[in-house]
């Protein structure tokens, strides 16, 4: 039996990482800007995927269950993306449990819920219930913690993982990439913890990160921000573009309710600043942003909303408690927990002050540190100045939960980010492919009821195209659109020839990522990418072929819908 041979790396936990010889063990010194002597080794693999977020993990699940082997790295030491380290419970549309979908995100879905039926003390009646949603949070037929994600994801990757099929590294971020003409060749990934760093080989890589990372380090075409309507002729586009107006990023965290207990600290660093800031917009803000009024996302007008941390009716105002609530404590035996447990992402929270995308690093985290005082003073104001309906103010017994987000603050691990750079793409969805008006406009009334059909689709998505307020200044933009395909031209850049997207890095714009950025859709592009790069591996053939070659491209569609991939809606 020939024996295997191990290259054994420092973890960024500290501890030691043992690699299959099949993942290469060549090292070498590099020298970092500092100067300072570090260990650098090559690893390779068939693909290798930057961000292990939601795209990311569909794409290896997808790649090894078809028979290839990938390393898939991530910044912080959770997978998921905006399901765990980023703390949003999924955005999701109303067909979700049948249709509209891959397969496999419906499992993903169906294992949370079996994760609770497993392994949570809950109450006959929740437990009997298919469609359990643990909090019973409104936004979403399925509200459940991040770590719940967390060990659901592990659990459908431990296979690949077992096998060797997949390494997965997390707490390495991606630094620089080496490129030929239109092809990667590597890319250098840095241990977060240590001053070591790999070199990265494959045919083919993907970019799942939150910003499109890999797109400026590999010198592939992209865009940001908004294009003007000059460009693009949407409906709803301005008249001059933009590359730095991007939608806001919020901090999210989690909190409970201790009625009877005083919680309070000392106020966050900054909360005189942000309890009386006003939003500078155009269409303006209802007042300031620290209020229970926010601007209507459909009419701008300023709208109500209420806060009730036991639950408690606010009349026709949405309940912020349980709007994003992760655990209903009723759905738990008696005395399992002592209140429920919420997510704020709310309009009170997003951070618009500034852009993060193509800045420095110094930049970002100054952005980043600016929306976590503004996140801590939202919390430090609904303690103590939030209205309540006895006519009091604040809620004493208000508690951070870090245990919920796996950090020490209360505050998830990474920003929820809504817009990342995008490819420039082979094909781009526009307004007039998804929005209900713009479509009608260039369609017709008939042919303007349903989205454009792709000829290339190769998956489905929904949701209605949602722009937070923006760096630049711009309100809400909130408008309906129509259940849409994904077009393989959209996972295709123009120019290069072994990088894919998976996460909002896609062909669209800053109007249509509106409706492409949300959790399944995330996850079904990752799913095509990792099925093409399969195809494409056993085809020999390069991924645009398979656009351009009709029988080519049939067999693809017919291979993905026999894994559970979905490449129309039903009439």
């Amino acid at each position: 039996m020939k024996r295997k041979t191990f290259l054994t790396l420092v973890s960024s936990a500290g501890g030691a990482v043992l690699l299959p010889s099949c993942y290469g063990r060549e090292t070498s010194g590099t020298k970092p800007a500092a100067g300072k002597k570090t260990r650098s080794s090559r690893l390779s693999a068939d693909i290798i995927i930057a961000g292990g977020g939601l795209g990311g993990c569909a794409a290896a699940i997808a790649a090894c269950r078809n028979g290839l082997k990938v390393i898939m790295t991530e910044e912080t030491d959770w997978i998921g993306g905006q399901v765990s380290q980023q703390g949003v419970p999924p955005d999701e549309h109303q067909w979700i449990e049948t249709h509209g979908a891959p397969a496999s995100y419906r499992e993903f879905r169906n294992r949370v819920r079996s994760y609770y039926k497993r392994n949570y003390p809950l109450t006959l009646d929740a437990f009997g219930r298919e469609y359990l949603n643990p909090g019973d949070g409104s936004v979403s037929r399925l509200c459940h913690e991040p770590r719940v994600a967390v060990a659901v994801l592990t659990e459908m990757l431990a296979p690949y993982i077992s096998a060797g099929r997949l390494l997965l590294l997390t707490e390495y971020k991606v630094k620089a990439a080496d490129v030929d003409g239109d092809r990667v060749k590597s890319v250098e990934v840095l241990d977060l913890n240590n001053d070591s760093s790999l070199i990265l080989t494959a045919p083919w890589f993907v970019d799942a990160t939150e910003c499109g990372d890999l797109l400026p380090l590999t010198g592939t075409e992209y865009v940001s921000g908004t294009e003007s309507k000059k460009e693009t002729a949407e409906l709803h586009a301005p008249e001059t573009g933009n590359p730095q107006n991007n939608q806001a990023f919020t901090l999210c965290f989690a909190m409970d309710y201790q009625p009877g207990v005083n919680n309070i600290a000392d106020p966050p660093e900054e909360y005189g600043f942000w309890k009386n800031y006003i939003p500078q917009m155009k269409p303006p803000w209802s007042g300031r942003l620290l209020d229970l009024k926010y601007s209507n996302p459909r009419t701008l007008e300023p709208k109500e909303l209420g806060f009730h941390p036991e639950g408690k009716s606010t009349g026709e105002a949405l309940n912020l408690w349980t709007y994003r609530r992760i655990i209903n404590r009723n759905n738990f035996l008696p005395g399992i927990y002592d209140g429920d447990i919420s997510i704020v992402n709310w309009p009170q929270n997003d951070y618009f002050p500034g852009n993060i995308i193509d800045v420095s690093e110094k930049e970002f985290r100054r952005h980043l540190e600016a929306a976590r005082q503004l996140s801590l003073s939202l919390f430090y104001w609904l303690q103590t100045e939030a209205p309540r309906p006895d006519g009091g103010q604040g809620w004493p017994g208000l508690r951070l939960r870090g245990d919920i987000t796996g950090t020490a603050d209360g505050m998830a691990k990474y920003p929820y980010i809504r817009e990342s750079r995008r490819i420039r793409a082979v094909f781009t969805v526009l307004e007039e492919h998804v929005g209900a008006e713009n479509r009608k406009l260039v369609a017709g009334e008939e042919e303007g009821k349903r989205s454009a059909r792709f000829f290339d689709s190769v998956g489905t998505g929904y949701y209605h195209i949602d722009l937070h307020p923006s760096s630049a200044g711009d309100n809400y933009i909130d408008f309906s659109s129509l259940p849409f395909q994904i077009p393989l031209g959209a996972l295709l850049p123009q120019r290069m020839n072994n990088l894919f997207p998976a996460n909002k890095n896609i062909g669209t714009t800053h109007i249509t990522n509106g409706c492409y950025r949300l959790h399944p859709v995330e996850w079904s592009i990752g799913e095509a990418v990792g099925c093409l790069l399969a195809f494409c591996n056993s085809k020999k053939v390069n991924a645009k072929a398979v656009r351009e070659r009709k029988e080519l491209l049939e067999e693809f569609q017919t291979w993905i819908r026999k894994q559970g991939l979905e490449t129309d809606w039903p009439a």
